[in-house]
């Protein structure tokens, strides 16, 4: 894989954080990395976005691009239309992917809340430069209640595009989880039709970046460069009764 979209099933769901645990273990491995944030939003000229919290934690040695930045915490076309900006096309992110695929191992696209959040007038998602990129999306999800849901959403979006979904991470996983999270894991790989393939505790993006790197590998599988195990991890935290 040269390219991967990450995407969420919702916002404020721990992207940003599993982007940078990939990046860090990619990076670790010898492989060049790049970040594509197509449209910031929420963040002020000046001010750190996600692309800059990818670098913080997963190292310099990432290269970083962000298409577009509108200062209100809107969908993307919204905030652009709202801040009398130009809003951003697919065909743009997936020009500027394939630019970044040429020079780089590995090109993570990190979109804005979930998959179908508009990025223009007209319509465009994420999934729409994905499918102009045929790549795949890492799907990121939430841990407690309603997740089976919205992942199964996603799931049947992305079906219905032919895209492929490379596995699904829980984007923060909870230090006391409740028994719908418990029970969620078990669930979650049959909902989204792909591989659990990764648990990012709850708080890893407040570590310290030498901390935050060398324990990525412990939060995502082997086909993200970890060695996380899905069925043991599955199994520990399996309620009573299953």
């Amino acid at each position: 894989m040269t390219v991967v979209v990450v995407s969420g099933t919702g916002t404020e769901i721990g992207k940003t954080v599993t982007t940078a645990a990939v990046s860090a273990l990619a990076l670790a491995s010898g492989r060049s990395v790049a970040v594509l944030k197509p449209a910031q939003t929420g963040v002020a000229p000046g001010e750190p976005g996600d692309a800059r919290e990818v670098t913080r934690l997963a190292g310099d040695a990432v290269t970083t691009l962000e298409l577009a930045r509108f200062p209100e915490p809107l969908a993307p076309n919204t905030a652009a239309r709202r801040a009398g900006m130009a809003q951003v096309r697919p065909y743009e992110v997936a020009a500027a992917a394939e630019k970044l695929a040429a020079e780089h191992d590995l090109v993570l696209i990190e979109g804005a809340g979930g998959l179908l959040v508009h990025y223009d007038d007209e319509g465009a998602t994420l999934a729409d430069a994905a499918r102009l990129l045929t790549a795949p999306v890492l799907v990121v999800a939430s841990a407690g209640l309603g997740t089976l849901n919205t992942t199964a959403l996603t799931a049947e979006a992305l079906r219905a595009r032919d895209l492929t979904a490379l596995g699904v991470v829980v984007g923060s996983w909870p230090a006391t989880p409740d028994l719908a999270s418990r029970c969620n894991l078990a669930d979650l790989p049959r909902c989204a039709g792909a591989p659990l393939l990764g648990a990012v505790p709850e708080g890893a993006g407040s570590l310290a970046p030498v901390d935050f790197r060398g324990r990525s590998g412990t939060w995502l599988s082997p086909e993200l460069g970890g060695t996380w195990n899905a069925t043991a991890f599955t199994t520990r935290e399996a309620p009573p009764g299953g």
